[in-house]
């Protein structure tokens, strides 16, 4: 694998090993992580999840060492030190040494990893409804990026891949569709792009606002507005925007076959222009 590390002010070409079983974070999960992508030489939006970063943190009881200007500047040294035709995962980290139940925000420490991750090709995902749900804000820690949420993704995950499905639409507390479990979800109906409202039960994608703002300045009707699984069910097409793969084509929920549609590819044909005026070197 090619990667880069930076931990306690050094560049690093192995993963350091940072916390032992006494420290707040292994046995109380006080870390948070924002992930973005570094490919052709580009990383669109780092300083926004650098910013969701600092944000995180802060909503874990952390404290930021290091301000979000200071986290973008670091990840692209990162990029620059590797080879620049690479596709790359960058992962800024804050996490707690010290605590009991609350952690001891004066411990927050950083980490960064970069390390290469190809950028899925255009094909179509297949997704079914969700073994489980998202929480409600007042049970679990909702408007971090923080690591403590992924375990419950991850075992709906894994019961959706039992199933024969890619990924899997996740619904709220009460009922409506959320997100999936590893992107923002997007339908299109009568030549409307919509995507769940945020409610504070899941986090508003970079990727995703970045889509909304695109597809309305080209002209694209765009509605965030709560939305059921028939409603997914029901849709002329469906597709993802996040992180990992940016925007994603849907072609199968449940037992309904969809094909790739023309909004779907015009909001991956405008992100991908858009991503060209971010140049890491």
């Amino acid at each position: 694998m090619t990667a880069i590390f930076f931990h306690d002010g050094e560049w690093l070409d192995e993963q350091p090993l940072l916390i032992g079983p006494m420290h707040h974070a292994f046995w109380m999960a006080s870390v948070v992580f924002d992930g973005a992508r570094a490919f052709q030489g580009l990383a669109p939006d780092l300083d926004q999840h650098c910013e969701r970063l600092v944000v995180s943190a802060e909503n874990m009881l952390l404290k930021p060492t290091m301000e979000a200007g200071e986290i973008t500047e670091l990840c692209l040294e990162a990029v620059r030190r590797l080879p620049r035709e690479g596709e790359y995962y960058i992962r800024p980290m804050f996490y707690a040494r010290e605590g009991f139940i609350t952690p001891e925000a004066e411990s927050t420490a950083f980490a960064l990893a970069v390390y290469d991750s190809p950028m899925p090709d255009w094909h179509g995902l297949s997704v079914c409804l969700s073994s489980r749900r998202r929480p409600a804000r007042d049970m679990a820690p909702t408007t971090a990026k923080a690591s403590c949420l992924y375990p419950n993704g991850a075992l709906a995950l894994r019961d959706a891949n039992d199933r024969g499905f890619d990924n899997a639409v996740v619904l709220d507390p009460n009922g409506n569709v959320a997100e999936l479990l590893t992107a923002n979800l997007w339908i299109v109906k009568d030549g409307v792009a919509k995507t769940p409202a945020i409610n504070g039960t899941f986090l508003n994608g970079v990727t995703r606002q970045r889509v909304i703002q695109l597809l309305g300045d080209a002209g694209v009707p765009v509605e965030e507005t709560t939305m059921t699984f028939a409603d997914v069910m029901n849709a002329d097409e469906v597709f993802s925007s996040g992180n990992y793969g940016k925007v994603m084509p849907i072609t199968r929920v449940e037992d309904r076959e969809l094909q790739p549609g023309p909004i779907a590819t015009k909001a991956r044909d405008l992100y991908f222009d858009y991503a060209k005026d971010h140049s890491v070197f």
